[in-house]
């Protein structure tokens, strides 16, 4: 695996406090797993994993500095190409309530509230966080002329 995982877990740690960061470790053990992919630029990265049909977007983590210039666009996209490209028709993932800025860019890039797991993430303080569910079709990418 030729990603640096300490990197991708600072980038990680410095991004959530809420669902908790993931280390190294957990971050290796999540690539490793089968149809798992990671989508890596300098300042943020995207894990995601196909099986079957259905693609998940497992984290988007986005260094302060790189915050506000696109860069999670750019990986959210590369994420549904790369997921349409291995098979996926739909895609979802899992979203704290109160992360107005990550609810944006995924409504941004078609992601729709299909749920809600009402107290579903603890934060640091012990508040309970609902979790909304947010998923998007992913039709066959339409040739451009």
């Amino acid at each position: 695996m030729s990603a640096d995982l300490a990197a991708l877990a600072a980038i990680h740690a410095a991004a959530f406090t809420t669902p908790r960061p993931w280390d190294a470790g957990e971050i290796a053990a999540l690539l490793n797993s089968p149809g798992a992919f990671l989508l890596a630029e300098p300042g943020g990265f995207l894990m995601g994993r196909v099986i079957a049909d259905e693609a998940e977007l497992l984290t988007i983590a986005v260094s302060a500095e790189a915050r506000k210039q696109g860069l999670g666009t750019s990986l959210v996209t590369t994420f549904i190409s790369e997921a349409r490209s291995r098979g996926a028709a739909t895609a979802f993932l899992e979203v704290g309530a109160d992360n107005h800025s990550a609810r944006a860019l995924y409504e941004k890039t078609g992601f729709i509230q299909t749920g809600r797991r009402p107290g579903y993430y603890t934060a640091p303080d012990g508040k309970r966080i609902d979790a909304l569910i947010l998923a998007r079709a992913l039709p066959p990418a339409t040739e451009e002329f």
